[in-house]
């Protein structure tokens, strides 16, 4: 393998390691491990300073389960949210070829939130899976050198790490909202409305950048955009997008930046009776969006691809690639189906 990815590799941690410096015996350690009553409590704090010290990791794999190359025939893959269609894509696409190996797939959700992140990768680890596939909330993961030291191939999806070490599978996501945002203005739309994400989330920050790139090619100020943030779901956005409709100024246009922000704001633009006359662009599909009326006009993402490409980029390295990381940027496609071609209206 490369020298970057050999450094600093160091063998998994075993309970008898544990044991030695906490200063205690195995049976001691998985009774603190498993939570087992009549374990004083300072032997408790000595074992867990141990377990972290040598970043231990429980193995709940069978011995007799197995294979002679040390390989348990899974692997681990964390998304958003298994709530959001996106992410169920992902998860098909991924254990559909995963299944045609033999091999199974584990996977989680964490919502976005770092601490429920690393317990999942936590999990992970302890079944002893092969790889790992991740979704991650920040660039940056503390756990992350873990990975590279224990040896486990990782492949990013969706979001980019900051350590460009590791291999990733994004969306064109600046890209797109450009996209959807000139399509809007080419329909004579100036006072667009950009409801999105909490901006601390990669996706949402190079979607919303990806908005500006537009207006600003369009020679629009960015003061004339009305930009609503920090809306995760979907009755967050119909509440933001209510009040814009209701305020003086109101958009004649919306460009949504996810799927769960898109299915917000169609409520919202239905309980005002403006579906016909305030256009609309999301990003990703959205169930049943060309039976609407209007369609809905969306920015596609690709998640069977992205979940695809991930799921080859880790066998791949899990077979003995260790060519330099690669980041494969998935294109997205407008689909018009009416709802982003509705005209501004007159001067």
């Amino acid at each position: 393998m490369s020298e970057e990815r050999t450094a600093a590799r160091r063998p998994r941690a075993t309970m008898k390691q544990v044991a030695a410096l906490a200063g205690v015996g195995t049976k001691t350690v998985s009774r603190v491990i498993n939570q087992e009553p009549n374990v004083a409590e300072a032997t408790a704090a000595r074992v867990w300073q141990a377990v972290r010290s040598l970043d231990y990791h429980v193995d709940l794999q069978a011995g007799s389960l197995r294979r002679a190359d040390g390989r348990t025939r899974t692997l681990g893959l964390l998304v958003g949210s298994v709530d959001n269609p996106f992410a169920g894509a992902i998860h098909r696409a991924v254990e559909d070829t995963a299944i045609q190996r033999e091999v199974a797939v584990f996977a989680s959700s964490f919502d976005d939130d770092p601490e429920r992140e690393e317990l999942a990768v936590r999990a992970f680890l302890r079944r002893r899976v092969d790889g790992l596939i991740l979704t991650t909330v920040k660039s940056q993961q503390d756990y992350a050198r873990s990975l590279r030291d224990l040896g486990i191939p990782v492949v990013y999806i969706d979001r980019r790490p900051a350590d460009a070490g590791f291999d990733s599978v994004v969306s064109a996501n600046r890209r797109g909202a450009a996209a959807a945002t000139a399509h809007l203005i080419e329909h004579g739309h100036r006072r667009i409305a950009l409801l999105t994400d909490r901006l601390d989330i990669q996706t949402a920050a190079e979607r919303q950048q990806g908005f500006f790139d537009a207006l600003g090619r369009a020679g629009i100020p960015t003061t004339e955009a009305l930009v609503a943030t920090g809306l995760h779901d979907a009755a967050a956005a119909q509440r933001a997008l209510a009040q814009l409709l209701a305020s003086d100024e109101p958009p004649s246009a919306v460009f949504s930046s996810q799927n769960l922000v898109t299915v917000g704001a169609l409520h919202a633009l239905r309980s005002a009776g403006a579906q016909h006359s305030v256009a609309l662009v999301g990003f990703d599909d959205v169930p049943l969006a060309d039976l609407l009326e209007p369609g809905v006009t969306v920015v596609a993402q690709d998640p069977q691809e992205i979940g695809r490409a991930a799921v080859t980029r880790l066998f791949a390295r899990l077979a003995g690639d260790d060519s330099p990381a690669q980041h494969i940027e998935v294109p997205t496609q407008l689909i018009p189906r009416g709802s982003g071609e509705i005209p501004a209206p007159p001067a």
